[in-house]
């Protein structure tokens, strides 16, 4: 695999839409999820990622987030697909904005920090992975927001209605109640 990833920037500063190469066959695809040096070449920027998580959701209609952590993370999707909202939570002109993405395994998203992010499942067994640059600590300073705030405007495909939520995320506050986080 010799070509490039595209790497675009978004409205949100920081927050980067990948382009991934799939290669496939009569038995399937490979990709390059995170190749350093090419990313670096197409624009990444030099990140140390220290932790791989992976998220296995095995309904559609599974929404997990908006979830903000002090760190980097590196998104995308071993199988299935989802839609995903970022959501800017730091100090600045930006609060407050969403940019949404369609999410398959041909391409990732790089969320910085301060940036929250969810997803929403649209097909059973969507496997969501995601490289960060720091352990998860539960003094780390986490901000979550209400998935459905109207403030944030966020159309899910399948709506709250079909939406399979944790506990917690059902409990996360509005928008209005966030204090912005310093970038």
């Amino acid at each position: 695999m010799t070509s490039l990833p595209a790497v675009r920037p978004t409205r949100l500063p920081g927050l980067l839409d990948v382009d991934l190469d799939l290669r496939g066959d009569s038995r399937g695809w490979f990709k390059e999820s995170y190749q350093q040096e090419k990313l670096r070449a197409a624009g990444f920027p030099e990140l140390t990622f220290v932790q791989n998580n992976v998220s296995y959701n095995s309904d559609a209609g599974v929404t997990r987030g908006v979830h903000a952590e002090p760190w980097w993370k590196y998104v995308s999707l071993a199988c299935g697909s989802a839609y995903a909202a970022v959501v800017d939570l730091r100090r600045g002109g930006a609060f407050g904005q969403v940019e949404t993405f369609d999410l398959t395994p041909s391409r990732a998203l790089l969320v910085p920090p301060g940036c929250g992010n969810a997803f929403q499942t649209l097909e059973p067994h969507t496997v969501y992975t995601y490289l960060v640059t720091a352990h998860w600590s539960p003094s780390a300073g986490y901000v979550a927001v209400d998935l459905f705030d109207p403030d944030l405007g966020i159309d899910w495909p399948l709506g709250r209605a079909r939406a399979v939520l944790s506990e917690k995320d059902a409990g996360n506050p509005p928008l209005r109640s966030v204090r912005p986080l310093d970038p």
